[in-house]
């Protein structure tokens, strides 16, 4: 008989039925629940006049819109707090194996508050409402995120139907060097087979390196496995799964325990198990990692250099890195003299950004607050608040033209965090995900008066207008693309004579 990999043992453990087509019901022993896509799924099962199958499958918490501070305020949010609020109800009313609400001392992220408390055990089937449920992997499970309609069939049935993927080891041997973090790992396979390397695929990650890891280590990794495209990222059990299992809440007691040890240690892939596509990776070659663009496989070394775009071949690759590059605010190529005009181009671009009237009375200091002489700006002169428009003097003095700043003032190329924060300002938006909600640099969102500056407590999305249609942006990008491109001076270009 061939070898079987741990995701062929854990996938043929868990078959309850094959369809000819190969579509296959698989049965799921531990369902992670929280507040964000679960409401639908209790409706769904009220309306059709069910209840949960099993509900000793369930673990519930809180946690995508609970704030990290000043639980004592509550949720300021009303959006985020009626979620909460009614996974209070919904599990009081169906019950679970175990519930961490808002203000619960084990209250936590749900992929943190699984294996913590030993609710994610090997051998399991884990599934969850969110995409990094392959965290759980690393307890050498068969996890992954599912959507919400979904949710409510595990619910219903404690199945889900999947088709069987193919298998992908990730082979990483050696020490670590000096700096080096699980992070650092994945970030490096991510690097070396792209963000859709994975795809159509479950990865196992195997060698010494992996197995030197710490448990949260290993979590880290297989959490990341998402970002290579895979359904599912998983890691061998061994005597570190045990150690960390033993005495955990929800994990067996006693001659329990010791039987389910023996099982654990039974989950690895087989020596003579065949896998259909292996990496391999010389931990000694991984150096600390650092991403340059806008998704993870932009990724290079701390050694590295940003990429030129025009050493890329593909049009469309190198549009992506030059669109990368300016959102970014990187130059590839700083101190290249054969190629002076593209150097600052996302510093001109703040520059003159900045250079407008201040919106929602944000711009400037805050009431009554002197600017400091020594205050300086991102060009290295007398600085701008963000959104304050400058003395008439300098306006005049350096003479750029209004219509030559359509880039600029679209405020679509500016870096989140790049901008100065005045006092007084709300939390930040996600913006490196969420790109149609940013606004000019010191404008205000309409509902963020009364949100906490620390901590989440959700935010209600119909306060906030898109910045630009689709085609907006991508004229803007187009012609940042453009700007990047010319032969001419770009200071000029920008700015006009004078």
């Amino acid at each position: 008989m061939t070898g079987r990999t741990l995701y062929d043992k854990l996938w043929d453990s868990h078959v309850v039925h094959v369809e000819e087509d190969g579509t296959a019901l698989i049965y799921i022993d531990r369902h992670l629940v929280h507040e964000v896509t679960s409401p639908q799924a209790y409706e769904g099962l009220k309306l059709a006049g069910r209840k949960p199958w099993r509900t000793d499958s369930i673990v519930a918490t809180a946690d995508h819109n609970t704030p990290t501070k000043n639980w004592a305020q509550g949720i300021a949010d009303p959006v985020s707090r009626m979620q909460v609020e009614t996974l209070d109800a919904n599990i009081a009313a169906s019950g679970a194996k175990a519930y961490f609400p808002f203000r619960d001392a084990r209250q936590g992220i749900v992929h943190v508050i699984g294996p913590e408390n030993g609710a994610t055990l090997p051998g399991m089937t884990v599934v969850c409402g969110d995409s990094h449920t392959s965290t759980h992997g690393a307890f050498a499970c068969l996890s992954t995120g599912i959507g919400t309609s979904e949710v409510e069939h595990v619910m219903a049935t404690q199945c889900l139907l999947q088709n069987k993927t193919k298998n992908m080891l990730v082979r990483v041997d050696g020490q670590l060097p000096f700096g080096c973090t699980a992070k650092d790992i994945a970030l490096a396979v991510i690097g070396k087979i792209g963000t859709a390397g994975g795809t159509g695929h479950a990865i196992e990650f195997g060698g010494s390196t992996i197995r030197a890891l710490s448990m949260e280590g290993r979590m880290t990794v297989c959490n990341m496995a998402i970002e290579a495209g895979a359904r599912a990222g998983m890691v061998a059990a061994d005597e570190t799964t045990v150690a960390y299992l033993r005495g955990r809440p929800f994990a067996p007691k006693g001659e329990m325990f010791e039987r389910a040890a023996a099982y654990w240690r039974t989950l690895v892939s087989d020596p003579d198990a065949k896998f259909d596509r292996v990496v391999e990776l010389a931990a000694a070659a991984i150096k600390p990692q650092v991403t340059w663009g806008t998704s993870p496989e932009m990724v290079t070394t701390i050694e590295g250099r940003v990429p030129d775009p025009d050493k890329e071949k593909d049009p469309a690759r190198r549009e992506g890195i030059e669109r990368a590059l300016v959102y970014m605010g990187l130059d590839s190529r700083h101190g290249d003299h054969r190629h002076p005009h593209r150097q600052g181009v996302h510093r001109l671009v703040h520059q003159f950004a900045d250079r407008r009237p201040a919106r929602g009375g944000m711009g400037g200091p805050a009431p009554g607050q002197a600017r400091r002489a020594g205050d300086q700006g991102r060009d290295g002169g007398a600085g701008v608040w963000a959104g304050q428009a400058p003395s008439r003097k300098r306006r005049a003095g350096q003479g750029f033209r209004r219509r030559r700043l359509r880039v600029a003032r679209t405020g679509l190329l500016d870096v989140p965090g790049d901008e100065r924060r005045p006092a007084g300002a709300g939390r930040a938006l996600r913006l490196d995900v969420e790109p149609e909600f940013r606004r000019p640099p010191g404008h205000r969102r309409p509902d963020a008066s009364g949100q906490p500056r620390d901590g989440g407590g959700g935010r209600d999305r119909r306060a906030l207008r898109r910045r630009a249609p689709a085609d907006v942006k991508r004229h803007a990008h187009a012609c940042a693309g453009l700007l990047l491109r010319a032969g001419g001076d770009l200071r000029q270009t920008l700015q006009g004579s004078r």
